[in-house]
C-alpha cells in the first residue's frame, strides 16, 4: 500500500509491504501475531544472555503474573533493571513481541530486563493489565525474590500502549508509596482516550496505526462508551492527570513519530511533565510512522536505537 505522506525513503519502502492491522477479533489477532513472532523468537541469537521466568503474586483475586527475565551471563552483583512493557493497543502482545529487543537491551546496558505478561483487554479491561504490571514491579523491588537487582535503579520502558501503561505505573507507584522508579522511557505513547489531537484527526490512514484503531482499542480497554467521557482515570489515560497529577514523577524521555495519530498526545504529555517540574526530553523523529522501529535497517531507526541506549545508560548510572 502506498501512503501520501513524506516518509523517510527507507521507511516508505517498508511501509508499502506492511499489511493493515486488524484487531476486530482479538483472539484471531493474537493467534496471528503469535505465529508471526514464534519464527523470530526461534531464530534470534540469545548468546550472552540468560533468559528465565519468575512469577509475581497476582493482584487480589487475580492470577499470578509471569515475568520473563533477561540477565547478562556472568554478570555479578545487583544490576540495574529495565522493566519493559510490550505494546499492542491493550489488546494484543506478549513478551515474545519484544524478545529480540529485550535481548539487545540486556547486552547493551549490562542490565536485567524484565517483561511482564500482563492481562489483555477486552476480556480483562482496565485496571487488570496495570495491576499486573504493578505486581511485577513489586517483585523486582523484593530482595527476597532472588533476582539480584538494584531496586534503586529501575527504569520503566514501553512503546505505544506499553508506554501509556509505563507512565501510569509510575503514577501508581508514587501514589501507593510503592517501589521507586528512577526513569520512564516512553516511545510513541498512547495516553489520551479522547483521540482528538490535531495529529489524531489528521492521520487517519497512516501505516500501522490509525485513528480508527486507536478509538477501537480504547473502547476495548475502558469499555464501550467510556472513552472520551467524564471520569476516566488518569491511571488509564495519563493525559487526564493534569499538572498536579504529574508532580513528583521520575524524569522522562518521550519519543514520537512524525506521521502517527499519537504524535501530539506524546508532545502534549512531555510539555505537561515539564510544566509539572519533571525533567523531560522530547524527540520527534522525522519521516517516521507508528511502529517504524521494526524497520531496523533504516538509518533513522538506527539513530532511535542508539539514542535509546544512550538515554537509558545515563539514567541507570550509579
Amino acid at each position: 500500500m502506498r501512503y501520501d505522506y513524506p516518509l523517510d525513503p527507507e521507511l516508505a519502502a517498508a511501509a508499502a509491504l506492511i499489511p493493515p492491522v486488524d484487531l476486530s477479533d482479538p483472539a484471531a489477532a493474537r493467534a496471528a501475531q503469535a505465529r508471526e513472532v514464534a519464527e523470530r523468537v526461534a531464530a534470534v541469537d540469545g548468546a550472552g544472555v540468560a533468559v528465565g521466568e519468575v512469577v509475581a503474586p497476582g493482584p487480589r483475586g487475580a492470577p499470578d503474573v509471569p515475568l520473563r527475565t533477561y540477565r547478562p551471563e556472568g554478570a555479578a552483583g545487583p544490576l540495574p533493571v529495565v522493566y519493559s512493557l510490550h505494546g499492542g493497543g491493550f489488546v494484543v502482545g506478549s513478551p515474545d513481541v519484544d524478545h529480540a529487543f529485550n535481548l539487545w537491551l540486556c547486552r547493551e546496558l549490562d542490565a536485567v530486563v524484565v517483561s511482564p505478561d500482563y492481562r489483555l483487554a477486552p476480556e480483562h479491561p482496565f485496571p487488570a493489565g496495570l495491576e499486573d504490571c504493578y505486581a511485577g514491579l513489586c517483585l523486582l523491588a523484593n530482595a527476597d525474590a532472588g533476582l539480584d537487582v538494584a531496586a534503586d535503579r529501575i527504569a520503566v520502558l514501553g512503546d505505544s500502549s506499553g508506554a501509556g501503561m509505563a507512565t501510569a505505573l509510575t503514577m501508581l507507584a508514587r501514589d501507593r508509596g510503592g517501589p521507586g522508579i528512577r526513569f520512564q522511557y516512553l516511545g510513541s505513547p498512547a495516553l489520551d482516550d479522547r483521540v482528538d489531537t490535531p495529529s489524531a484527526r489528521a492521520f487517519t490512514d497512516t501505516p500501522v496505526w490509525t485513528r480508527r484503531l486507536a478509538l477501537h482499542t480504547w473502547e476495548a480497554y475502558l469499555g464501550a462508551g467510556v472513552p472520551g467521557g467524564e471520569g476516566v482515570s488518569p491511571y488509564a489515560a495519563p493525559a487526564r492527570a493534569g499538572a498536579a497529577g504529574l508532580r513528583g514523577l521520575p524524569p522522562a524521555y518521550v519519543a514520537v513519530m512524525a506521521y502517527d495519530p499519537l504524535r501530539d498526545e506524546g508532545v502534549d504529555y512531555a510539555r505537561a511533565l515539564l510544566a509539572a517540574g519533571v525533567p523531560t526530553e522530547l524527540h520527534l523523529f522525522p519521516g517516521t510512522f507508528h511502529g517504524a522501529a521494526a524497520v531496523e535497517y533504516a538509518g533513522v531507526v538506527r539513530r532511535m536505537r542508539d539514542e535509546t541506549v544512550t538515554v537509558l545508560r545515563r539514567a541507570l548510572a550509579r
